[in-house]
């Protein structure tokens, strides 16, 4: 019971860095975790990292679908 226990994702999987967290906000269908959010409001337009949000941010407006 212990290891179901223990392999139970909790929270919701980030677009960004695809990690399972508890904690951001919901950009139309997708989840964007507290860290994420901050390090896109601080990172200049100049940065590298910047194309790479635009890339993973590109996602947030791909419709799931269900089967």
């Amino acid at each position: 019971m212990s290891s179901l226990i223990t392999n139970k994702h909790i929270g919701e999987t980030c677009v960004i860095c695809e990690e399972s967290k508890l904690r951001g906000i919901h950009l139309y269908t997708k989840f964007i975790c507290t860290d994420c959010e901050k390090d896109m409001i601080q990172t200049e337009t100049n940065d590298p990292k910047y194309l790479y949000y635009l890339s993973k941010l590109k996602n947030v407006t791909t419709p799931e679908i269900y089967s």
